[in-house]
């Protein structure tokens, strides 16, 4: 077994807290062997030239392109830290950004004709070379094709089936290019024999063996002995390595593959390992690849990253080695959107975006510097901890001081658009020469298209925060039709300066799908450029009136630099002025503390300190200068910040009341007051813990909250502090929704339904305790399309009924699945026996399969809108319907099947379905009583039926929708988790 090593890295006054597991044993290789032998295939100028050019394909209608594979991720329902919002983003939103300079160049690369694209791209000396779904194009520098759209048959004779890569191998001066391959299951690798894409020719080389599957979503790196190579499959051997030396010679090389020791998957994922950015290659050997690691995921007891390192040997293939992995703790996030599924972010109208959850971003970045080694990389998290799922980027900084060497974090952080409550995510990084770090991503809400957008940060900001403001590359004119967006997006550094960053990505104009790139720098071009880029002291906190102020600054430009104006104000009073003497070298950063302290002295007071360099010669002035807010705090200043319980839910009774207290004074507080209302009810207790400046507790009340009816409550919590010097931030508020939804209503004096009556359910009963029945054991099958009669006898008069089938299985009944709309029943009648019928219609678009029905009744008043809302008088019962098509000769798949649920342990469930006349891939998804999807997985064949463990011991108590089926057809039962 592994052991755990807490380890705790100072770098820069800031304290990074992690967890180690030991690389203690290595493994063999799975398979090795030799490639087949390459393909020598002419420049593409002479295929032009001689007419064997192949034009890319361009079909007669938009085509999708290849699924995703493997299914929605698994997740256990309620598992995962954190339970609210990202901390690290927190951060972010606070931090100040500079404004970025537009792009040096914008220009369209392709119009795609398959969903996705997948656009991927690299820039070398002269060219930029992109690529996408069955084709690639080669461009100059100033964004003009060179040469006409072309088939990857062009390159691989015979193969278009798609998803190339492309990267330019730095130290070989060389472009590569790769796509899939399923004859047999492998990928082919096209490498330039030369450096110039458009007039040398070509290498082509074959797989030579099999990845096990089909390998989908492949990621290539260069490292100084292979190409290194990973794939989303289920195959033992997840991660292969062909030999470069001999692949950039156009000679025979060999393979090698190896499993991935200890990872945990939650179906889609995509690990990658370290691509070398530049032309310094490491020594050979300690290839590393990484990967994510969500609490949320089953197997996986708190967030990380693990990190494996290869090492090939090509003179003895059979000792090369890949470790077991070292894990490293991070801070808590959320990589879960949608309980798994591949929509998930709205745009303005059309599907909900796939935000390409449980993916290392293309590409994970490796570059060397004199005193350490940099890599950086990314995925997508969700930063609101809510319903609502707000996307942001959470990327990394990894670092060693010597190869081989054990990696750290030396900065973590979770980048979300400052702008519009707008999702961030498809990121790619790359580090420049300088250790500036560039980000290309892609953004979109409910009301702003799908955008690409840059951001950034200087290698002498604060750690853990991207400083360069959202700038745009190109924004949509149109919405994405279908939920896929580039599964690949891809940014690289010019190898000509090592600073101008080139990104491609997927947006939508007036021709539809289109691949843009835009280019952009983070670096200045200037000789003399020098600029303040934090402000490191004062902070918050207990100030004085003799407060030393101290700065960074840094040479943003190339030349050396001595004797810098450095000076700083105060509320915009009266400038405080001296000289920092240098020297500052070009991309170095230096501390200054002034010898002019400020007076900062009165309690309670914001002070705004603006520090700037003050250079005669400074180029560029825009980055000159920085402002910090600080705060002196009040001794004695607390208040509660968050309501963690109680939360809106089914069935909320005797409810747990826990709150989280911070203290925003400089002065530590104990037994003080804390209390929560609703309802007109005052509970007050005192709290006995310590609280110390700026840190928080939560804190949970002895006495519960009460809540005996359905409906909203307005829950607030606060704290009574004697001397309290700032009562704005003692109080929060919330709003509980108490829904089962088991709606109550009096029928004790005939009100409801004695007798129901659809297709084959025939229901003769009494009145129901609370008003309220379940009989989702009685299912009838209805026809799509068809007229049913509804026979409904009630034994009193004036009641209105309403009828709804949950057509889209989300356990919410809307108005659009109303399929009886109060109908009355013996108007103006009182006590007596009363039967009507009326036509209940299935509409022509309904989904086929099993789906809730729900049927309410309401005495002299209609039903409400709300199926959940209560009445004072009438009756809720719930049954299924089996929405089916009769066909001449095939009936439908699951028809005569059984969805069987079968509790193995607490809160643990065997879901099975037997008896199928389908071998098609199923669907299994859960729904909580508020319509929110918490699983979503495919579910294939074995052994003659469908069986899937569901895992719900982390979920709140109350009633779960389990569906099991196609995306027309399915089967669903209701689960109760205690």
């Amino acid at each position: 077994m592994n052991n755990k090593i807490s380890l705790t890295i100072f770098l820069s006054c800031i304290i990074w807290g992690f967890t180690l597991t030991a690389q203690n044993e290595t493994h063999n290789p799975g398979s090795y062997g030799k490639l087949n032998p390459p393909i020598y295939v002419p420049s593409i100028a002479q295929q032009i030239k001689d007419g064997t050019f192949i034009d890319a394909d361009i079909p007669n209608e938009p085509k999708k392109g290849h699924p995703k594979g493997r299914g929605a991720n698994i997740t256990v329902p309620g598992k995962g830290l954190p339970k609210g919002n990202d901390e690290l983003a927190q951060i972010q939103q606070r931090t100040q950004l500079r404004e970025g300079k537009d792009p040096f160049l914008v220009f369209d690369a392709n119009v795609a004709y398959y969903t996705p694209s997948d656009p991927t791209g690299a820039v070398g000396p002269n060219h930029f070379v992109g690529a996408w779904n069955v084709g690639f194009r080669i461009f100059d520098k100033e964004g003009n094709p060179l040469t006409p759209t072309a088939s990857l048959g062009t390159l691989f004779p015979g193969n278009e089936i798609g998803d190339p890569i492309v990267f330019y191998d730095a130290e070989a001066d060389r472009f590569v290019i790769t796509e899939f391959d399923n004859n047999p299951n492998g990928f082919n690798m096209a490498v330039c024999e030369g450096s110039d894409p458009v007039n040398d020719g070509w290498y082509i080389y074959t797989t030579g063996f099999e990845t096990g599957e089909f390998p989908d979503y492949t990621k290539f790196s260069v490292w100084s002995d292979g190409y290194y190579v990973t794939a989303n499959i289920s195959a033992t051997d997840k991660v292969f390595v062909v030999e470069r030396d001999e692949m950039l010679q156009g000679n025979t090389p060999q393979f090698v593959s190896f499993p991935l020791p200890g990872i945990v998957t939650s179906g889609f994922y995509s690990p990658q390992f370290f691509n070398v950015t530049d032309s310094d290659l490491p020594p050979t050997g300690n290839a590393t690849l990484v990967y994510m690691q969500d609490d949320a995921w089953a197997g996986v007891s708190e967030d990380h990253i693990k990190l494996w390192t290869v090492n090939v040997d090509w003179d003895d293939i059979t000792s090369s080695t890949i470790s077991d992995p070292l894990e490293i703790e991070t801070t808590p996030f959320i990589s879960v959107f949608d309980g798994g599924s591949f929509s998930n972010v709205p745009q303005p109208s059309g599907q909900d975006q796939d935000v390409l959850q449980a993916t290392i971003m293309n590409q994970a970045q490796y570059r060397r510097f004199s005193d350490h080694n940099s890599a950086i990389f990314n995925f997508v998290v969700d930063t609101d901890g809510g319903t609502d799922e707000l996307a942001g980027i959470r990327w990394f900084e990894l670092r060693q001081v010597n190869h081989g060497d054990p990696w750290t974090i030396y900065q973590e952080g979770t980048y979300i658009s400052p702008y519009n409550g707008k999702n961030a995510f498809s990121g790619s990084m790359v580090m420049d020469e300088q250790g500036n770090i560039g980000m290309g991503y892609t953004t979109c809400s409910a009301t702003e298209m799908i955008s690409v957008n840059y951001t950034g940060r200087y290698s002498a900001d604060p750690l853990g925060v991207m400083t360069v403001d959202e700038t745009l590359i190109a924004e949509s004119t149109g919405n994405n039709p279908s939920n896929r967006l580039a599964d690949y997006v891809q940014l690289s550094v010019d190898p000509v300066d090592g600073k101008t960053f080139w990104h491609i990505a997927e947006y939508f104009t007036s021709l539809g799908r289109t691949d843009v790139v835009g280019v952009f720098q983070i670096a200045s071009d200037f000789a003399d450029d020098v600029g303040v880029t934090n402000i490191t002291n004062p902070i918050t906190g207990e100030l004085s009136e003799e407060e030393q102020i101290t700065i960074t600054i840094y040479n943003y430009g190339t030349n050396t630099q001595i004797d810098i104006p450095v000076c700083y104000t105060v509320d915009q009073g009266s400038s405080v002025n001296e000289i920092f003497e240098g020297p500052l070298a070009s991309g170095e950063s230096a501390q200054y503390t002034f010898s002019a302290t400020a007076n900062l002295g009165d309690v309670g007071n914001t002070y705004e300190i603006t520090a700037y360099t003050n250079m005669s010669n400074d180029e560029f002035r825009e980055n000159d200068t920085i402002t910090s807010s600080v705060f002196y705090m009040y001794p004695n200043d607390l208040g509660v910040v968050d309501i963690i319980k109680p939360v809106s839910g089914t069935g909320l009774s005797d409810e747990n009341v826990v709150v989280t207290i911070t203290n925003f004074g400089t002065a530590e507080q104990s037994d003080f007051d804390v209390s929560y209302s609703f309802e007109g009810n005052v509970v007050t207790e005192q709290v006995p813990e310590h609280v110390t400046q700026g840190s928080s507790i939560d804190y949970t009340f002895n006495q519960q909250a009460i809540f005996s009816n359905f409906g909203e409550y307005d829950f607030a919590a606060y704290t009574s502090l004697p001397g309290d010097a700032d009562h704005s931030n003692d109080t929060t508020t919330s709003t509980i929704l108490n829904s089962m939804c088991q709606p109550e209503a009096n029928c004790e004096s005939g009100d409801g339904f004695y007798y129901f009556a659809v297709g084959d359910i025939e229901n003769e009963s009494g009145c129901s305790p609370d008003g309220y029945s379940d009989y989702t054991n009685l299912i009838t099958e209805l026809e799509i399309n068809s007229i049913n009669e509804l026979t409904v006898t009630t034994h009193y008069g004036d009641q209105y009924v309403k009828v709804w089938i949950d057509f889209n299985d989300n356990f919410v009944f809307e108005s659009n699945e109303v399929v009886i709309n109060n109908m009355i029943i013996a108007y103006g009648q009182a006590s007596g026996v009363f039967t009507k019928n009326a036509d209940l219609i299935i509409p022509g678009d309904a989904f086929l399969g099993q789906h809730m029905m729900r049927a309410k009744s309401n005495w002299n008043a209609i039903v409400p809108d709300d199926a959940c809302e209560g009445t004072e008088y009438g009756e809720t019962e719930d049954y299924m319907v089996d929405i089916v098509m009769h066909l001449d000769l095939n009936e439908i798949p699951l028809q005569n099947s059984e969805l069987v649920v079968k509790t193995l342990n607490k809160d643990v469930y065997n879901i099975s379905l037997d008896k199928t006349d389908t071998d098609e891939v199923l669907y299994i998804e859960v729904h909580d009583v508020l319509g929110q999807k918490l699983v979503q997985n495919k579910v294939r064949k074995s052994n003659g039926k469908y069986e899937y463990m569901l895992d719900m011991s982390f979920a709140e108590p109350g009633a779960y929708i389990v569906r099991l089926g196609n995306r027309s057809y399915g089967k669903i039962a209701k689960i109760i988790v205690q």
